[in-house]
């Protein structure tokens, strides 16, 4: 829930169509020159009159920012410029790209308030399931003369983990993900008149019929998907190296279209990429490659389902804002405290709670600030029902709550009608605290997965709860093993690493002390072998080597705001188990060639990955793939080379098919492989102890 927050923190955020808009009234002369002219605008940004914002471009252009109440930039008059060409001029538009992207969620209504699902009046368009066209259609209803991505047939012969991976295949692994899940390639592209990359790169075939969840899409969705897939295929193919801010705003302006059609996940997925390319090309300190190809990922595979017409549905379309339901009465108690600190600029804290029955609930309190907010929300007062507690008092105890508002992930709405009283804490060692230790953490991680597997794209996983005895350092990674017979090596890294937050300082302090038994609870990261993000750690029950926290602490410390001090080790050391390390089935196995290829792709484009085809045999070059039994992986990204070094041309050198929708195609059925590979992995690394042990008896 954390990450770096973008060098432009100094400008106001700014609505996505804002920007796109700007952009769009840009001249084509203006639009070569945008990316150069807005490096350096937030350095040069100064407080103006009125709370705005101002950057001066020599002596005839002043750019100013007027943010609204919501602190930020929601209106096209809210950016003016001092200069003849205002407000087509690339001063404003220069401006308004240097600054943070907005969140549509947080220029809506505060946590708490009802909004309406989007309007799906009937539309002659969307009245039956053929609104969508099949296959190799072209333009269908709605496409405005666009392509649509066709539906998937079936799943790829192959596509989960093979036998000799050393893995046994997560429930919902490849085999289901691909299947119903990717855009199909049309008919007839190329200058054969064939389907590009036949085999498992194209991934389909004839139309699958929607589910039994499915919402039939009106025509201005379909227009808004498919619109949305060009826009994402044309980034894809561009590229970090290319995808400046003129790309940028096609992929916005795609977004708000999206959003006015009641597609607001599909929105979040398209700025999220957009923030990546931004990271990516500032070379900012919070910029993970890997995570930008996720985005894509997402991005291309929402967008592609939506235009085929074959899923829809609030899991799939989303809801405008988080919407509160009528919860009752609850009675909940704190767990722990996690500060959350957002790249446009956002900070605050989230409490954690759990109800009697097991269920989970938490309290959020995020608004402009940055830093400075995320480490002082965590004493802030709790804004819901008139409680008189603050944060770090309701993370130990607890609250009756009479007239409860609750969203569809468990976030405890602040409305008029609810009322809280405070209750006693309760203690880790007590239910319903307890429980959450209870179980090993293969099986809780197991069932994070299935949770992913229904829904790829989905919240969060849940915290879990594991007994565990500290190893000592991997860098600035704590290895502890857990508690019980025939356990993995785990790896907790910091769930937020900002230097600022004590939540990597407190790891380091706690792996100077080998043999220590800890209660930890984390969120498990479900894209590391054997990984848990800590947000809190407490003694063990009866233990003599372990951690000795203040009463007033309840047992436990909140990594993201109590600093762990000498006094609360033990005297003495205590005997640390052994550090042997099983194999590593994630780094180990050869997917990482795949991951590169694709990696590369994001980074420098098509252009990369037909770079890489040209300069080895693809059957060479992944025939480690094979040998390790990942046979279709190494189909899939054969065809991803072959299609990226696939530009036919006529007699006259003239491209005959410019589109990237092929590439994309290709670049997506080896994404989603490789995605689905990499959790049945994830899923062997947890309980890599007792398959080990297993093997061993099958042996004897």
């Amino acid at each position: 829930m954390s990450s770096e927050p973008s060098t432009a923190s100094n400008l106001p955020p700014v609505a996505p169509e804002v920007l796109a808009e700007a952009v769009e009234n840009l001249t084509a002369r203006l639009r070569k020159k945008l990316d150069a002219a807005i490096a350096g605008c937030a350095a040069g940004a100064r407080p103006g009159e009125d709370g705005g914002v101002t950057v001066r471009f020599g002596d005839d252009a002043l750019v100013t920012l007027r943010p609204g109440p919501g602190g930020a930039v929601t209106t096209a008059e809210q950016a003016t410029c001092t200069c003849l060409l205002a407000p087509r001029c690339l001063h404003r538009a220069a401006v308004l790209g240097a600054a943070p992207l907005a969140d549509p969620e947080d220029l809506s209504a505060p946590d708490g308030a009802d909004v309406p699902a989007p309007d799906r009046a009937a539309d002659p368009a969307a009245a039956g399931p053929g609104v969508a066209p099949g296959p190799g259609a072209g333009a269908g209803p709605g496409t405005a003369g666009g392509f649509v991505p066709g539906p998937v047939s079936g799943s790829v012969p192959g596509s989960a983990p093979e036998s000799g991976s050393g893995a046994k295949p997560a429930a919902g692994s490849a085999s289901g993900t691909t299947s119903g899940s990717l855009p199909g390639p049309r008919s007839g592209s190329g200058a054969s008149g064939t389907a590009p990359a036949a085999g498992p790169a194209s991934v389909l075939g004839a139309g699958t019929e929607p589910g039994p969840d499915a919402e039939v899409l009106t025509a201005a969705q379909l227009r808004a998907a498919c619109a949305l897939w060009r826009a994402a295929a044309e980034a894809l193919a561009a590229g970090v190296t290319a995808g400046g801010a003129v790309v940028q705003a096609e992929l916005l302006r795609a977004a708000h279209t999206a959003r006015l059609a009641g597609l607001p996940r599909a929105e979040a997925a398209t700025l999220r990429v957009v923030r990546g390319l931004r990271a990516a090309r500032e070379r900012s300190g919070g910029h993970r490659l890997a995570d930008l190809t996720a985005a894509f990922r997402e991005l291309l595979h929402t967008a592609g389902l939506l235009a085929s017409g074959t899923a829809g549905g609030p899991a799939l379309t989303g809801t405008v804002r988080r919407a509160y339901q009528p919860g009752g009465s609850l009675r909940v108690y704190g767990l722990c405290r996690e500060p959350v600190l957002s790249a446009t600029g956002y900070g605050g804290v989230v409490t954690h709670l759990l109800a009697a029955d097991g269920a989970r609930y938490s309290v959020s309190d995020v608004r402009p600030g940055g830093l400075a907010r995320a480490r002082g929300a965590g004493s802030a007062s709790v804004a819901l029902g008139g409680a008189a507690l603050d944060h770090a008092g309701l993370a130990r105890g607890g609250l009756r709550i009479a007239g409860a508002t609750v969203s569809a992930d468990g976030r405890l709405g602040a409305g008029r009608g609810v009322q809280a009283t405070p209750l006693r804490g309760v203690p880790w060692t007590e239910e319903p605290a307890a429980s959450l230790f209870a179980r090993p953490a293969a099986e809780s991680v197991a069932g994070r997965l299935a949770d992913r597997d229904a829904d790829p794209e989905g919240a969060e996983p849940a915290l879990i709860g594991c007994e565990v005895i500290v190893v000592g350092a991997a860098g600035e990674d704590l290895l502890v093993r857990e508690v019980r017979a025939d356990a993995p090596l785990l790896r907790l890294r910091a769930a937020h690493p900002h230097p600022e937050l004590p939540h990597t300082a407190n790891l380091r302090r706690i792996a100077a002390h080998p043999g220590l038994l800890l209660r930890v609870l984390g969120r498990p990261d479900l894209d590391r072998a054997a990984t848990l993000r800590p947000l809190a750690v407490g003694p063990v029950p009866g233990a003599r080597h372990t951690l000795r926290l203040p009463e007033e602490w309840l047992g436990r410390a909140d990594l993201g705001y109590d600093v762990l001090q000498g006094g609360h080790f033990p005297p003495g050391t205590a005997a640390a188990p052994s550090a042997a390390e099983g194999p590593d089935v994630l780094a180990d196995s050869p997917l990482w060639r795949v991951r590169r290829l694709l990696e590369s792709g994001v980074a420098g484009g098509r252009r990369a990955v037909a770079e890489a085809a040209r300069t080895a045999e693809p059957r060479t070059a992944f025939g480690p793939l094979r040998r390790a039994g990942f046979a279709t992986a190494a189909e899939l990204a054969t065809a991803l080379a072959a299609e990226a070094d696939r530009r036919p041309r006529d007699v006259f050198g003239r491209l005959t098919d410019p589109s990237p929708d092929g590439y994309a195609r290709a670049w997506l059925a080896a994404s989603t492989h490789l995605a689905a590979a990499e959790r049945s992995l994830v899923a062997a690394s947890w309980a890599w102890g007792e398959a080990r042990d297993s093997g061993e008896a099958r042996t004897r």
